[in-house]
C-alpha cells in the first residue's frame, strides 16, 4: 500500500470541518490522527475508516468495502472499511463518515483500558 503525500493534503481539505488532523507514514501507508487517536488509514488513493459492530452496517449499506491483507495464512479482513464513494465528492458526508470513525476508535481504545483494570 503507498501514501502519497499530496492524497494527505487532499484528506485534511475535505474532514476540515474536523479540525487538524495529524498524518503519520506507517509502513508504505499513513495513518490519520484527531486529537492524538487513529482514525483512518490512507493508502492506494483511498481512505479507510475504523469500523465496529455499530458503524459496519451503514458502511456496508453504503458500498464500503473491508480493507484485507494477504498473509501465510491466507486473506483477513481488518477493522478499517472504504469512505464510501459518494462521499468523495461530498466533504460533509466524509465529515459524517469520518465522526463515526472516530467514534468507533474511541469505543476501541475504551474497551482496551476497561480490559487493562
Amino acid at each position: 500500500m503507498a501514501y502519497e503525500p499530496e492524497f494527505g493534503e487532499w484528506v485534511r481539505e475535505h474532514f476540515g470541518a474536523l479540525g487538524p488532523l495529524e498524518i503519520k507514514r506507517m509502513f508504505g501507508a499513513a495513518g490519520v490522527y484527531s486529537n492524538g487517536l487513529i482514525f483512518a488509514i490512507l493508502g492506494e488513493g483511498e481512505v479507510w475508516l475504523k469500523a465496529d459492530d455499530q458503524t459496519i452496517p451503514a458502511l456496508a449499506a453504503a458500498g464500503s468495502r473491508a480493507f484485507a491483507v494477504t498473509g501465510k495464512d491466507g486473506e483477513m479482513t481488518t477493522s478499517y472499511w472504504s469512505l464510501p464513494a459518494s462521499a468523495t465528492d461530498d466533504p460533509e458526508e466524509a465529515v459524517r463518515w469520518a465522526r463515526g470513525a472516530i467514534d468507533a476508535a474511541m469505543r476501541r481504545q475504551a474497551g482496551k483500558k476497561a480490559r487493562r483494570r
